[in-house]
């Protein structure tokens, strides 16, 4: 029951006491939680942060991601030929009106573009075939996407494919020992310079054939960002947020093997 009611919490981005409240106020929220009113009471706020902590201190969410996929790869839905990478980044709260006057020392800022972003990073390694989740990896935001490439293949895949954040990670020392064929985009700037010649366009053919097969990592960042509303981080700490991740990615990894079973079925 309070492994339910936390979903809800996380699909609804629900703080504690807004998610007691939303459980006396829906009947379908109680339905799903199997709660009866007529025979007991919700829990109280503080039983519902003090489970979540439990699941923190223990691991449990990383544990239960684990659980979703190996049930995901004995249906046959986790395939092991190919692997996606990419990163996404999560906003923290940037000011330091605060007690001690200080933003979380665990996020960083980073640059990208012309922008600058101060938060987390979710790295994520995803099944070429059906796009689940296989690898979560986060760091604050100024880690570099290369570094954490090695980190998120299982080790079975024959090709990795990545944007051009990941140029340069076949001569990585970390993998180099493999076999692994990398599938790198060209940075923007070297696309743009391809001549207008039959070499040329057979190069940019390959290339959006590229960024076709990678869109599917895309998927997994619109469900926890838009479908769940993970806009920004909810919690201080990369551990807590990491927990929350798990439990994230591991739902999604859900919606997304329905889907692509469906697909198989038709």
């Amino acid at each position: 029951r309070m492994l339910r009611i936390y979903f809800l919490q996380q699909w609804y981005g629900l703080a504690d006491e807004a998610l007691e409240d939303a459980l006396y106020d829906s009947q379908a929220l109680r339905d799903f939680a199997r709660i009866d009113l007529s025979a007991e009471g919700v829990p109280d706020a503080t039983t519902l942060l003090n489970f979540r902590h439990l699941l923190e201190a223990h691991d449990l969410c990383k544990g239960l991601f684990t659980a979703i996929n190996a049930d995901l790869a004995a249906r046959g839905l986790l395939l092991r030929e190919g692997t996606l990478v990419d990163a996404t980044l999560i906003a923290a709260p940037s000011s330091t009106k605060n007690a001690k006057k200080q933003r979380d020392p665990e996020m960083h800022q980073t640059k990208k573009g012309n922008q600058w972003y101060f938060g987390m990073k979710a790295h994520i390694g995803v099944d070429a075939e059906s796009g689940i989740v296989h690898t979560l990896v986060t760091t604050a935001a100024n880690v570099h996407d290369v570094t954490q490439a090695h980190a998120l293949l299982h080790g079975e895949e024959k090709v990795v494919f990545g944007d051009a954040g990941y140029q340069g990670a076949e001569r990585r020392t970390e993998n180099r020992a493999t076999e692994t064929k990398w599938q790198i985009a060209l940075r923007p700037g070297k696309r743009k310079e391809l001549a207008d010649t039959a070499q040329g366009r057979i190069l940019k053919r390959i290339e959006h054939i590229k960024a076709g097969v990678r869109a599917k990592v895309e998927h997994p960042f619109h469900l926890i960002k838009n479908i769940f509303g993970l806009k920004k981080v909810r919690y201080k700490g990369l551990l807590r947020n990491t927990a929350q991740l798990c439990t994230l990615f591991g739902l999604a990894n859900l919606l997304i093997a329905k889907r692509y079973a469906g697909r198989i079925a038709s």
